[in-house]
């Protein structure tokens, strides 16, 4: 490797000039150094290498201006090869070609809350050496000074108590959680040409989302969508909420009709190979809770989504109401079914809150999600709803504090300040507000999480993740 001579105190300018072919040109302080790699990926290491040894001789990092295929990159480089950004200068990424799987960093929506990775006391990541591999040998450092002592924090007034053997000892099992590369955005970009970049906080934050969205809770959970308006986007709220934890978290969700009145679950989800409803199931529940009934069984009367693998339990919007009416034992009965067979039940309600069949949903919830719009009126409708919940009992009134409210722009002229009114008029009321853009996929027809746009996708994994937390 080329060798370096950097005075102590000198401020070198950096400049790396690397070719597809795998040659390039490192320029210290105006002094050329020239590298001929076999690959591209062979001559970023050999330059980060060569960067390292000035770091060494310095004592710090330095910071270099990278050229190649792959944009212009501003970059930190450390004594021991690990690599950082320079968030002090503006990258210039080459543009991405259509078939590129990266999603630019700048598109994702903020989600409230973001959970954020650890950072070191420095600022830096908090295990710099998973940004790049470390060059082969790096000149030892003897000019620098030693770290200064830090002053010992006062003693307590009380003696502490002595460690036992067991807690004085550092356990063989203990792990690390290593934090997965960058796979959007620029940083997406550079990870996959070679230099590993951590994520984003916006990347964190739709990872954390995906966590919490995939967990398995410890018997059966209950979420139920409520407005008491027609029209307020209940059944595409309990699909794509139903979607997300299903494509996140594995199979076990069922999603349920629970409308006396034509009921429209049906018509937005796929048919199976039959026409079954919940009232086929129902003279069926005694078999299917027996203990030689198998989960198979209920493919009889359940319609699976083969691309968003979750069930539905249609209702038969067909009929009159007085043809198909469901009792609160009847509830009572499909729920037990549902609760042996699924971890999470998410119930498509209809818009008659005095039905005994909506209130004993009610009381089977564990997690109220109230679905709205823009409109006044939907939005009214849900506020008065849960102020009603709250009044009516304990158990409804915990419900009603700890909803979730799920926004969704359903007309295209509105505007994202009429999204946020509503989400901010409902701040009081409920623990969580998750806004929807619109998208032409929720419209119509058979709804397909899939089909969304990659905004929406990442709105309703945002929704995802507020129900979760009530879980």
């Amino acid at each position: 490797m080329t060798s370096i001579d950097v005075a102590p105190n000198a401020f070198p300018k950096i400049d790396a000039h690397l070719a597809a072919d795998g040659t390039a040109k490192v320029f210290i302080s105006g002094t050329p150094h020239d590298i001929a790699a076999a690959d591209l990926p062979s001559a970023r290491a050999e330059v980060v290498a060569l960067i390292a040894q000035t770091a060494a001789q310095l004592g710090r990092p330095v910071r270099v201006q990278t050229f190649g295929p792959d944009g212009q990159w501003p970059l930190i480089v450390h004594a021991d090869g690990s690599v950082d950004e320079d968030a002090t200068q503006p990258a210039r990424p080459a543009p991405i070609l259509e078939d590129d799987p990266a999603v630019d960093e700048d598109t994702v929506i903020p989600v409230p809350q973001p959970v954020a990775a650890p950072a070191a006391a420095s600022g830096l990541p908090a295990d710099s050496s998973a940004w790049t591999s470390k060059p082969a040998a790096v000149p030892p450092i003897a000019s620098v000074p030693a770290a200064e002592p830090v002053a010992a924090a006062p003693a307590a007034s009380a003696a502490p108590t002595e460690p036992t053997r067991r807690e004085a000892r550092q356990s063989f099992l203990t792990q690390e959680n290593t934090e997965e590369p960058a796979t959007q955005g620029w940083r997406g970009s550079l990870t996959r040409f070679g230099i590993r970049m951590s994520p984003s906080e916006s990347e964190r934050a739709e990872r954390a989302d995906m966590l919490a969205v995939s967990q398995h809770w410890p018997g059966p959970r209950t979420i139920a969508v409520v407005n008491g308006k027609g029209g307020a986007g209940k059944t595409p709220t309990t699909v794509l909420l139903a979607a997300v934890f299903a494509r996140y978290g594995g199979s076990g969700v069922l999603t349920w009709d629970n409308n006396q009145t034509r009921g429209t679950l049906g018509w937005r989800t796929e048919q199976g190979k039959h026409e079954a409803t919940l009232l086929d199931l129902l003279p069926q529940v005694p078999r299917l809770l027996s203990t030689g009934a198998q989960s198979a069984d209920l493919n009889h009367y359940v319609h699976h989504q083969t691309k968003d693998k979750f069930d539905v339990l249609r209702s038969k919007p067909m009929a009159l109401a007085h043809e198909q009416r469901v009792e609160p034992s009847d509830v009572d009965a499909i729920h037990d079914v549902a609760a042996k067979y699924y971890r999470l039940i998410f119930i498509d309600s209809g818009n008659d809150e005095s039905d005994p069949m909506w209130l004993r949903m009610i009381d089977k919830t564990d997690q109220l999600v109230v679905a709205t719009t823009t409109r006044d009126d939907h939005a009214e409708a849900g506020a008065l709803l849960l102020e009603a919940l709250a009044e009516r009992d304990q158990g409804s009134a915990e419900l009603a504090r700890d909803a979730v409210v799920v926004v969704s722009q359903a007309d295209p002229k509105a505007t994202a300040a009429e999204l946020a009114h509503v989400a901010d008029g409902y701040k009081r009321l409920a623990r969580a507000a998750v806004t929807i853009p619109h998208d032409p996929a929720m419209v119509d027809g058979v709804l397909n999480y899939g089909a969304l746009r990659p905004s929406t996708q990442r709105a309703w994994l945002a929704a995802g993740a507020a129900v979760a937390k009530g879980l």
